[in-house]
C-alpha cells in the first residue's frame, strides 16, 4: 500500500477503534466462538486457508483478512440460523463446514470481470480435490456465485443451500460497515493511485451504494443486523471525511 494511504489507513483505525462492538457479535457470542473454533481446527479449512493465502492479495481490499472476516461471520450467521430451524447435529456441523469453505473461497477470483461467477468456476475445480459430494460443491459454488451485490441470486434447490447462499452474502455485505471505511476503500484507493481530493468529490455519490445495501440482506439475522453495521459504517466514512480534509489537504 502507497505510504499516504497507509498513514490514512492507520488514521481511520483510530476513529473506527472509538466504536463499540456491533451488537451482532455481542448477542451470538456463543456462535462466534464455535466458528471461530471450526475455522481454526478443521482439516479441510485450514487447508484451503493456505490455499486463499497464497493466491490472494489485499489490492483492492479483498484479501486474506477480508476472506477470513466473511468466513467467520457466515459460520456465525449460519449457526444461527441452525438453531432456528432445529436442524440436527449431523446438518449443523456439515452446513458449518459448506459456509465457510464458501467464505474462504468467495472472492478467489475478485480481479477478474464478473468476479462472483468467476469465482464460482475457480471454486468448483478448486473443490474437485476436497471431500465433498457432487451436490455440497454445487451449494458452494452456488453461494460464491450469489454473493454480488445488486445482482439478482440464482434459487437453491434445498433450503440448506439457500441458506449458505443466503449466510455467505450477508456477511460479505457486514464489510459495507467500518471494514469498508477503515480497510477497504484505503487498499482501493491506493490500488488505483487516487488523489485525496478526488476521492473526497465522488464521495458522496459512493456513499449512495452503501446506504442502498442496508435492503439487500437476505436472512432474517442479517436484515436485524446488518443496517447497524452499514449505519456504523457511514458515522465512521463522515468523521474520516473531515479527517482528510483538515490534516490531508
Amino acid at each position: 500500500m502507497n505510504d499516504l494511504y497507509e498513514r490514512i489507513r492507520r488514521r481511520a483505525r483510530e476513529i473506527g477503534n472509538k466504536y463499540p462492538e456491533q451488537a451482532f457479535y455481542v448477542d451470538h457470542a456463543e456462535q462466534l466462538e464455535l466458528s471461530q473454533k471450526a475455522l481454526k481446527t478443521t482439516p479441510v479449512l485450514q487447508k484451503l486457508h493456505n490455499l486463499v493465502a497464497s493466491v490472494v492479495d489485499d489490492d483492492l481490499g479483498h484479501g486474506l483478512d477480508h476472506a477470513l472476516k466473511v468466513t467467520i461471520d457466515a459460520g456465525v450467521l449460519f449457526l444461527v440460523h441452525a438453531r432456528q430451524e432445529k436442524l440436527r447435529e449431523m446438518e449443523r456441523e456439515r452446513g458449518l463446514l459448506l459456509v465457510q469453505t464458501a467464505g474462504l473461497l468467495h472472492d478467489i477470483s475478485r480481479k477478474e470481470k464478473r468476479h462472483a461467477h468467476a469465482g464460482a468456476l475457480a471454486a468448483e475445480e478448486i473443490l474437485e480435490d476436497f471431500p465433498f459430494s457432487k451436490n455440497e460443491i454445487g451449494s458452494i459454488c452456488l453461494a460464491i456465485r450469489n454473493h454480488e451485490a445488486f445482482q439478482t441470486p440464482d434459487p437453491c434447490e434445498s433450503e440448506i443451500g439457500q441458506a449458505i447462499s443466503d449466510c455467505l452474502y450477508d456477511a460479505d455485505k457486514f464489510r459495507w460497515g467500518p471494514d469498508n471505511f477503515t480497510d477497504t476503500v484505503w487498499y482501493m484507493v491506493s490500488f488505483y493511485k487516487s488523489p485525496i481530493s478526488v476521492f473526497l468529490d465522488r464521495y458522496a455519490e459512493g456513499i449512495k451504494g452503501v446506504i442502498k445495501i442496508k435492503e439487500t440482506f437476505r436472512t432474517s439475522t442479517g436484515q436485524a443486523y446488518g443496517p447497524e453495521f452499514v449505519n456504523t459504517g457511514l458515522e465512521i466514512g463522515e468523521e474520516i471525511r473531515q479527517m482528510l480534509k483538515d490534516e490531508f489537504l
